[in-house]
């Protein structure tokens, strides 16, 4: 491994960043996604829609005040703010929940983006290295030149290879970014129909993690 290491280039280095960054970037949301599933408590959610339904507002946010389940946390924060906005104070919540989740994501994207490119730029300075010596001394020397076509081939290999481990947990990331989106609309939704009847406001669609309300 060391040997392809060196024989691919000084792009090498940039692709090995990349690769140590892929790596502690997916570590860390694998423990974060872990640590959340291990918070769920969708009976404490459960009992605090249910004291929402019966006009025990106070009840409820007791219910959930040291819940660490994400959905809870954002129930508890949309009704001890419904006071000034029951809408906003839902957004608000959503939105800082679903950054968490977000959070590594955009490094992840752009990983999977650079890595091949970066292999591709090895390509080329490879295939500048091997036909520049087509006119030098070592033209007679078939090692030298294949050497050059070797680090294109190797810097391309790990670019490809970068961005292909790093898509699989960017995608089930991603798709546990969708899930919490859903499970939190799926609560605003729950908890408009029960408050309905109190003169509660719609409550929207959970923001995205830059803010602005899901389409």
């Amino acid at each position: 491994m060391l040997e392809l290491f060196h024989r691919g280039g000084p792009i090498m280095w940039p692709l090995l960043v990349t690769s140590v960054l892929a790596l502690a970037t997916v570590i860390e949301r694998i423990i974060f996604q872990l640590r959340e599933k291990s918070r769920r408590d969708p009976e404490v959610v459960e009992r605090m829609l249910t004291e929402v339904e019966h006009g025990r507002i106070t009840a409820a946010i007791a219910a959930g005040k040291d819940s660490h389940d994400y959905i809870a946390r954002v129930l508890v924060y949309a009704l001890g703010h419904r006071e000034k906005s029951l809408t906003n104070a839902f957004l608000r919540a959503a939105g800082q929940e679903l950054r968490r989740f977000n959070r590594g994501l955009p490094v992840l994207d752009t990983i999977i983006t650079l890595a091949p490119l970066l292999g591709l730029l090895g390509t080329v300075t490879g295939l500048i290295r091997a036909f520049g010596l087509l006119g030098a001394q070592e033209l007679g020397s078939p090692v030298a030149i294949t050497g050059g076509i070797a680090e294109a081939l190797i810097a391309t290999a790990f670019g490809l290879a970068i961005a292909i481990t790093a898509l699989i947990p960017f995608n089930y990331l991603n798709a546990r970014l969708e899930q919490a989106r859903n499970e939190i609309q799926d609560a605003g939704s729950q908890l408009e129909l029960l408050v309905a009847g109190h003169g509660a406001v719609k409550i929207p669609e959970a923001a995205e993690p830059g803010g602005r309300p899901a389409h």
